[in-house]
């Protein structure tokens, strides 16, 4: 599993993000080379750091992520 350099990739989008974002608008703002496939895998690798304190899940549906500040 690649999942820090799949991290590294998201934490990227977020940064530069004015707003929380859905999994699929992350997934969206992705280069189409990128190897996610789904909203279902960014959200799978986000909640993983998200338990690290790395991430921050909003609650709601769906979920929004923010970096943790």
């Amino acid at each position: 599993m690649h999942t820090h350099r799949e991290f590294e990739r998201l934490r990227g989008v977020l940064a530069e993000a004015d707003e929380p974002l859905t999994a699929r608008e992350i997934l969206s703002l992705l280069d189409e080379t990128e190897e996610f496939g789904s909203a279902h895998r960014v959200a799978t690798v986000l909640g993983r750091y998200a338990d690290r304190g790395d991430v921050e899940v909003l609650p709601g549906s769906p979920y929004r992520y923010r970096l943790d500040s």
